[in-house]
């Protein structure tokens, strides 16, 4: 997997457990090997910026996607054959909203940013939770692909 996890914002952290994740996430996904994503940890101002451009929302969120290919749950994209590989996309996640998101619900900080992760890939793979059924299927995902690096859903 080609997994680029770029840290644009002010609180340092260390990439290589969630480096892992998304990488375990694409593989469980059924993604070919070479299937390339993007991963960037912003500031609030920048994810307040993105979220009102692309979404209509004021003020930041936790985490938004922003998909290349178009996607169906449990049907991964797949490369055109002797095509250059995949991009599905781009995941930008506010770690300061994150945090803060941790301490409302009482949860550890890197659970919290493991969900964003995976709740952010899979938003690139077609899973949505606008309808409640959908919103049970992917928390339900979620919680199967966090447990397989020792992480619980908040």
């Amino acid at each position: 997997m080609n997994v680029l996890f770029a840290d644009e914002q002010d609180e340092p952290i260390v990439t290589d457990e969630w480096l892992r994740l998304a990488e375990l996430v694409l593989e469980e996904e059924g993604l070919d090997s070479e299937t390339g994503v993007s991963l960037v940890l912003i500031d609030e101002a920048e994810m307040a910026q993105l979220n009102e451009t692309h979404m209509g929302k004021h003020g930041p969120t936790d985490v938004l996607s922003f998909p290349i290919e178009s996607a169906v749950p449990g049907v991964p994209p797949t490369r055109s054959p002797g095509g250059p590989p995949l991009e599905l996309g781009d995941v930008f996640i506010a770690p300061s909203v994150v945090r803060g998101n941790a301490e409302r619900h009482g949860t550890p900080f890197e659970d919290e940013l493991s969900l964003m992760v995976v709740h952010g890939l899979l938003h690139l793979l077609g899973w949505d939770h606008e309808a409640e059924d959908e919103a049970v299927r992917m928390e339900a995902r979620e919680s199967e692909l966090m447990a397989r690096v020792g992480r619980v859903r908040p």
